[in-house]
């Protein structure tokens, strides 16, 4: 419909990659390996707005003396990445993530 093809990484995980960002779009199974429960459907906890950062353990200490909702502190994920995920004044989730390992890093190269 919209002409942009989506990757999908597992059946329950895909992202949209555009030249101006990547829309990522996953299960409650995939939030839930953050934390469980971080992920409510119904109740406008569903979206992740996701941010490529440079090193997500700096951010996560520079934050945690403001953010008061940190859903899990810097976790190395099975695809690849390091990541924060926490929720915004408006409850929205935010996840910050840096690519450490050469595959997950390739993905964003160039």
């Amino acid at each position: 419909m919209t002409g942009v093809e989506s990757n999908w990484a597992t059946w329950d995980f895909a992202e949209i990659v555009t030249p101006f960002g990547t829309l990522a779009i996953g299960s409650t199974r995939t939030v839930a390996l953050s934390a469980a429960g971080s992920a409510l459907p119904v109740d406008n906890h569903t979206a992740i707005i996701e941010f490529l950062v440079p090193d997500v353990d700096a951010d996560y200490r520079l934050l945690r003396e403001t953010v008061e909702d940190f859903v899990n502190e810097p976790t190395t994920m099975p695809w690849g990445n390091r990541s924060s995920l926490f929720r915004d004044p408006d409850g929205n989730l935010i996840n910050l993530f840096t690519p450490i390992t050469a595959q997950a890093a390739a993905k964003f190269a160039g």
